[in-house]
């Protein structure tokens, strides 16, 4: 699980497709930190290192993952969100993350706000789980946001200076694709009113 508070932009250094599997490289300051078979949330994609070296690290997309995600339009150079799980010992500074992406949104709009920004993001819901709330949670490219101006099919967020040179929405522009992943509580709630005929 992860909080959605991104530690670091890791850099893509390799991409191998191997039938229809991507291997990504990456490197990032905590390298050396890592082990094999650790889960690392990508961008809000939760992928296991399968390899590492002195310099970088490799996970691997399987094709479902490809189909869900942005992942296949990274480049070598590409910034990329990354945070390790959480521990049991600390503190849940943002929601509950699973790195479990349901799917992509388009940026439609970015406008400054005096010292902040505000994105706005489309996209088709494929169930009734697929909503978001006013002030409720929502990860973006793994970045925990409150939602502002809740619509049936498109949110704003707003970001602070830190979030943006943090993370890499300073490069997100009208049209960028990026991932998505509600609230796992509302997902809950609403597919228990489905099936209580409720919704």
């Amino acid at each position: 699980m992860f909080s959605g508070i991104v530690e670091e932009t890791a850099i893509v250094t390799r991409l191998e497709k191997e039938q229809e599997n991507l291997h990504i490289s990456l490197t990032c300051s905590f390298v050396n930190e890592l082990d094999i078979d650790q889960s690392i949330s990508h961008d809000g994609v939760c992928l296991t290192v399968v390899k590492k070296t002195e310099k970088d690290y490799t996970v691997t997309a399987i094709h479902e993952t490809l189909l869900k995600t942005n992942l296949g339009q990274w480049k070598v150079g590409s910034k990329v969100n990354v945070e390790r799980s959480v521990r049991a010992d600390g503190r849940l500074d943002g929601h509950m993350v699973q790195g479990h992406v349901d799917m992509t949104a388009v940026c439609t709009k970015v406008s400054e706000a005096e010292g902040s920004w505000y994105y706005s993001f489309e996209y088709e819901p494929r169930t009734e789980e697929h909503i978001t709330v006013e002030k409720g949670s929502v990860s973006i490219n793994g970045v925990s946001l409150t939602v502002v101006n809740s619509r049936e099919k498109s949110f704003d967020v707003a970001i602070i200076p830190y979030t943006y040179e943090v993370t890499n929405f300073h490069e997100i522009r009208p049209g960028t694709i990026v991932n998505i992943e509600f609230d796992i509580i509302g997902k809950y709630i609403a597919r228990i009113l489905k099936q209580m005929g409720k919704l």
